[in-house]
């Protein structure tokens, strides 16, 4: 089976040849910059260049020979600059990034990234690997009314500043792409409902909006839904008929248990889900991925009845999040993509046999049936050393026989 095929299976719930492995099919199943350096080095590729395609968390595009080097069968379809410029990351070693993502060393060892305005949109601690968002655009905002006479950041939240490429030449390239490839193809479509909130209110006051001024939350919410499927009509006839699988972002839980209670999430944020989530598969053939950490168990079946077909990263060592439960109870609706070693403890702290040996349990245990394709729990962090890097995905050849 080609790459492309044993995605393609795996989704609909048939056994394929051999697991399938994604490395940087999109900004959460990668690898920091820094960890990718030092993986080049360690596979002795000295050709290409390391360019960062999400400056936030520093995530590379994942090139040729290391993707055959991990058996990835994942390609990503994201916005992409046009121009690049060298930075320096936290370790020494250099990489590229967008030439459109304007950063800044600030006075106390930190490093900023501007909008376009000159606002401060993103701060890099001093002694950090990443960036982490600011400034909130609508943290001081009173009622609806205020943010509707603000429309801007709603129209434009997640649309990728630092990418020069059009929806029509994304297209174009997926097109291409399509043509010469056997690698499935992920659809970024750039979309956060819940955590959207959060980024444009400020974590906290979202937070306490959900409790105290709902109509505020569903203000956003319903805006930013408007504002993306305006944006679904372009983008699904520009990319939707080359991609395999299109992937929306909305972190729900954390390590113990979802960000909000069952009830909350099926009377204020469901019915958005639903919404955006019905669009996409009525404009596409593709299937819906969703990124989300932590535990949500209590909130799978309605993932599922809002139109999710992939759970990604599948969190595993969260609690309630045991893979073979989720397997028995789920895996005839959903698809696994991620859940093949963790990343907390295992990959970055462990040994490399003691990493072999984790592939190995949860690739028997998430494997069968199809309806599996191996990730490691969320990126790579710049930690990892080269060697458990690769012994994850030797781990998962060697088990990832049907």
């Amino acid at each position: 089976m080609t790459p492309r095929e044993r995605i393609l299976a795996a989704i609909d719930h048939r056994e394929p040849d051999r697991l399938p492995v994604d490395l940087g099919g999109m900004d959460s199943t990668g690898i920091h910059a820094a960890a990718y350096n030092r993986l080049k080095d360690y596979l002795g590729i000295r050709t290409g260049e390391t360019r960062i395609i999400d400056p936030y968390q520093q995530v590379v595009l994942v090139e040729a020979e290391v993707l055959e080097a991990v058996g990835g069968c994942v390609l990503p379809v994201t916005p992409m600059p046009g121009r690049w410029r060298e930075t320096v990351l936290y370790d020494g070693t250099t990489a590229l990034v967008p030439e459109r993502w304007t950063e800044r060393e600030a006075g106390d060892g930190s490093r900023e990234a501007l909008g376009t305005d000159g606002t401060v949109i993103a701060r890099m601690p001093s002694g950090g690997m990443y960036y982490e968002p600011v400034n909130p655009p609508y943290a001081r905002a009173g009622t609806c009314g205020d943010i509707e006479k603000n429309p801007e950041p709603i129209e434009n939240f997640d649309l990728p500043g630092f990418a020069d490429e059009t929806v029509e030449e994304l297209g174009r390239r997926a097109e291409k792409l399509r043509r010469t490839t056997d690698k499935a193809l992920m659809g970024n479509f750039c979309a956060h409902v819940f955590a959207a909130g959060q980024l444009l209110r400020g974590f906290e006051t979202f937070m306490m909006d959900l409790v105290l001024r709902p109509e505020i939350a569903e203000c956003i919410m319903s805006r930013l839904v408007d504002a993306y499927i305006d944006r679904l009509g372009t983008y699904a006839a520009a990319v939707g008929p080359h991609v395999d699988v299109i992937n929306v972002n909305d972190d729900l839980g954390t390590q113990e248990a979802p960000m909000v209670s069952p009830g909350m999430y099926r009377s204020l944020i469901k019915p958005h889900h639903e919404r955006l989530y019905r669009a996409i598969h009525e404009m596409t053939e593709a299937a819906l991925f969703l990124h989300t950490d932590g535990n949500v168990y209590p909130l799978i079946p309605d993932l599922i009845d809002a139109g999710v077909d992939i759970l990604n990263p599948v969190q595993y060592t969260a609690r309630q999040m045991d893979a073979g439960a989720l397997k028995r109870e789920f895996g005839d609706r959903l698809t696994f993509w991620g859940g093949g070693c963790d990343t907390q403890k295992v990959l970055a702290g462990g040994t490399p046999e003691e990493v072999r040996e984790e592939v190995r349990k949860q690739a028997e245990t998430l494997k069968p049936g199809g309806g599996f394709v191996f990730n490691q729990v969320h990126n790579i962090q710049p930690d990892v050393p080269p060697e458990n890097i690769m012994a994850m995905f030797e781990a998962a050849r060697e088990h990832g026989s049907y």
